[in-house]
């Protein structure tokens, strides 16, 4: 084995010692720590229902049909948790994006919002939780998230979607650390309603 002599090896050495130092310098520059991701909320009323049942109706044929399209809407999106209130009609327009994604749908209380709305904000960071609600829950949870909702009919004094919109979707940013939450409400289903 021959052996390298001290001045041989200096030479050597120095273009990887300038290298290191200058790209180990900008490498450590590219690795800061990310910023910590928020937790994203799409929130959306529950699709058409029948007059079936008074208080706690089933989805009519165009409330599955919108149920499918949000699924279809939503399988790529990154959704994490999958919420309803405890009624027919909201259970079954997440149903089809749960099945898809095998996710438990878990029941939340809109009588209970700021718990609810704390709990959203404790999801595990990088978060999308999809919440089907009502026509005066939906607005209701993205106001107390903090977000903005445009164009709301009042209804006994609150707030509500208009008795025909169900295409209403709302993407509400809970950023970490109390920043500023940003909604950005979009329109998915039948155009003709």
């Amino acid at each position: 084995m021959k052996r390298i002599s001290p001045h041989v090896l200096s030479l050597l050495a120095a273009p990887l010692l300038l290298s290191f130092l200058l790209y180990g310098a900008q490498d450590s520059e590219e690795e800061e720590p990310a910023p910590r991701a928020g937790v994203t909320v799409i929130a959306v009323r529950h699709a058409e229902k029948r007059s079936d049942d008074a208080r706690d109706p089933a989805l009519s044929e165009a409330g599955e049909t919108r149920s499918k399209t949000l699924s279809r809407l939503l399988s790529k999106s990154g959704v994490t948790h999958v919420y309803s209130t405890a009624y027919r009609r909201t259970r079954a327009t997440v149903a089809p994006l749960a099945e898809l994604l095998r996710l438990e749908v878990n029941d939340y209380s809109p009588r209970e919002i700021e718990s609810f709305v704390k709990e959203l904000r404790e999801l595990p960071a990088g978060s999308v939780a999809l919440v089907a609600g009502h026509s005066n829950t939906t607005p209701g949870l993205v106001l107390a998230m903090g977000g903005e909702v445009d164009d709301l009919e009042s209804m006994r004094g609150t707030s509500v979607l208009g008795e025909e919109q169900y295409d209403r979707l709302f993407v509400t940013t809970l950023p970490p650390n109390g920043g500023a939450v940003k909604t950005l409400e979009l329109r998915y289903g039948d155009e003709s309603k």
